[in-house]
């Protein structure tokens, strides 16, 4: 599989879940400008046959290299971020919950998650499009994976996908600033991400981000149950040049760490 092939699958399937991107993607097209992917980003568990081990190789496999790791003790993840050598390709962002640190009911409910996965088809790259290789939680316990890690609960209802993709600010023209964007998507009537300002990050760490707040979609639960709960976002990030001109690739985690939270169930709607 190549590398436009690859990513037309993902974004298939993310704006099947984020009706919004589409929308905000065509928006920025019919004002005159080249929309670019910046990254993309996943979520996963640190459990066979669907950790980050396991899903990093279809990456690499696409040329992509490892760029940096990075770490979110308060959200208990850690994560990757992966480059390609052709520099208008999307960044890849891999993160996994560390499912060990969360309450044994927590970590039995994503166990038996992890356990119904056919391992066969996680050695294929279409795994990470797949969505949810398991049987539906119960409500009460994606409630309960709500409660102690929202990122839990979104892996638990929504599966293998990419959780958002990103428009890369510095292609555009007539909007320059993530501020600018912002503004835009507000005007199409997306809510925005405020968590820890509107704009994380500064030019100083040379990475600026902003970003919507989930769609919700109706989604399956045991028993024949159906309830709405968030399932991805759209991202806007501004790089700055490093101290050797170079334009700075990789994530700032305390910006990141914000950024999770665009599928709080408490604020989407």
């Amino acid at each position: 599989m190549d590398t436009t092939e690859f990513f037309e699958k993902l974004w298939a399937d993310y704006v099947a879940m984020t009706p919004q991107a589409e929308k905000i993607r065509k928006a920025f097209v019919d004002r005159g400008e080249r929309v670019v992917n910046d990254h993309v980003a996943f979520r996963t568990l640190n459990l066979a046959p669907i950790n980050l081990a396991a899903l990093e190789p279809h990456v690499l496999a696409l040329g992509y290299e490892r760029f940096q790791p990075y770490s979110f003790p308060a959200k208990k993840l850690k994560a990757f971020g992966y480059v390609h050598p052709d520099p208008e390709l999307p960044r890849v962002f891999l993160s996994e919950l560390l499912v060990e640190e969360l309450s044994d009911e927590a970590g039995a409910i994503l166990r038996r998650c992890a356990e119904q996965v056919d391992a066969s088809k996680v050695s294929d790259p279409s795994v990470l499009w797949s969505g949810r290789l398991w049987e539906p939680v119960s409500w009460a316990e994606w409630q309960a994976l709500q409660e102690e890690s929202e990122y839990a609960a979104w892996v638990a209802s929504l599966g293998i996908r990419p959780n958002h993709f990103t428009i890369a600010v510095n292609y555009l023209e007539k909007y320059p600033e993530v501020e600018d964007v912002l503004r835009v998507v507000e005007e199409l009537g997306y809510g925005v991400n405020d968590s820890g300002g509107r704009v994380k990050g500064k030019p100083e760490v040379l990475l600026e981000q902003g970003s919507t707040m989930a769609d919700r979609l109706t989604m399956p639960f045991a028993g024949g149950e159906e309830h709405a709960v968030p399932t991805c976002y759209y991202e806007f990030a501004k790089r700055y040049p490093d101290a050797e001109g170079n334009l700075f690739q990789g994530f700032v985690a305390a910006s990141a760490d914000k950024i999770f939270e665009s599928t709080d169930a408490g604020k989407t709607s």
